[in-house]
């Protein structure tokens, strides 16, 4: 039987990740920072011994987009040398890693559209961000040291039951406001956790090789788009959502005008990748639902424990 470590288990996808593996009777161990530092050689060189994995997923990440544009050092620290320290644990101990990453190594403007076809797993990266550079150096880390051995899953627009995300948002703002203004000018891919979570597993289960893959789902839209379908969930008018240019809103990291991910490389694997988003979010919606209101949710099919694709 395969042994997985999980670090960032406490996060959205890690707590999906590890109770996907339970579920389907994989030996697991999720560890939360306070159990796995991965900035930390000592660390993780603890959790690996102690734990003898096989396969290691770095679920840890500094995720806040727009502190990084202030704080690139701490990021870089946590995005990258948390992803070096793992790689160098994983050489010694022949144990294969899984480092999960972001739409954001991509330019994402305008320009990128040009393509007519979404960013392959092999376009060249041109982050924007201090995020996206961060993640990117990620990457980089896993692959330089783990040529045979490192695996990159690219994900974007995530939302899931155990953290704070824009669907969750969409839910609680429905209930107090008339109208919700919402960008309708990037266009990506809305991601479950839970589906990448079964992708991860896919991954490992194909004996699939090393590089990179894009873990979301097919299809694309826009937050507004993402909103309105939000809203008739609820039983609410999609109308009362009213689509803005992302030139209303300053931050201080730019968004992705364009972040959809191709799938060739699930393709050449022969492993179905995620679905369409919307089927998705309508699966997912119920747990969605009832973490955002505090209720206890039924078994959502196509959840944590279902099989990818």
């Amino acid at each position: 039987m395969t042994r997985w470590l999980v670090a960032g288990a406490g996060g959205m996808l890690g707590t999906d990740l590890v109770t996907a593996l339970a579920s389907r009777g994989e030996s697991v161990t999720g560890l939360d920072r306070a159990g796995l530092d991965v900035t930390d050689a000592a660390s993780v060189a603890d959790a690996i011994t102690c734990h003898r994995p096989d396969v290691v997923v770095n679920c840890a990440a500094w995720t806040a987009v727009d502190d990084a544009e202030a704080s690139e050092e701490q990021a870089l620290a946590i995005n990258a040398g948390g992803a070096a320290q793992l790689a160098a644990g994983c050489a010694v101990a022949g144990a294969r890693l899984v480092q999960v990453s972001t739409d954001y190594v991509f330019a994402g403007d305008v320009a990128a559209s040009d393509l007519g076809r979404p960013y392959a797993e092999d376009d060249g990266p041109a982050p924007r961000t201090a995020y996206g550079r961060t993640k990117l150096a990620g990457e980089r880390a896993v692959l330089d040291r783990l040529p045979g051995s490192g695996y990159v899953v690219r994900t974007a627009w995530l939302y899931g039951a155990h953290g704070g995300n824009f669907v969750r948002t969409m839910i609680k703002l429905e209930d107090r406001r008339p109208t919700v203004d919402v960008v309708d000018d990037q266009h990506g891919q809305p991601t479950w956790t839970a589906d990448v979570a079964g992708q991860i597993i896919a991954l490992i289960h194909a004996d699939a090789p090393p590089g990179i893959y894009h873990a979301t789902s097919s299809g694309q839209t826009t937050w507004f788009g993402l909103a309105r379908e939000i809203f008739g969930l609820l039983g609410a008018d999609p109308a009362r959502v009213r689509p803005v240019p992302s030139s209303t809103l300053s931050r201080p990291a730019p968004r992705p005008a364009y972040s959809v991910l191709g799938h060739g490389a699930w393709a050449r694997l022969g492993v179905p990748p995620i679905g369409a988003w919307r089927t998705a979010l309508h699966r997912a919606f119920p747990d969605l639902l009832a973490a955002e209101r505090g209720e206890v949710a039924p078994a959502a099919a196509g959840g944590p424990g279902a099989a990818a694709g």
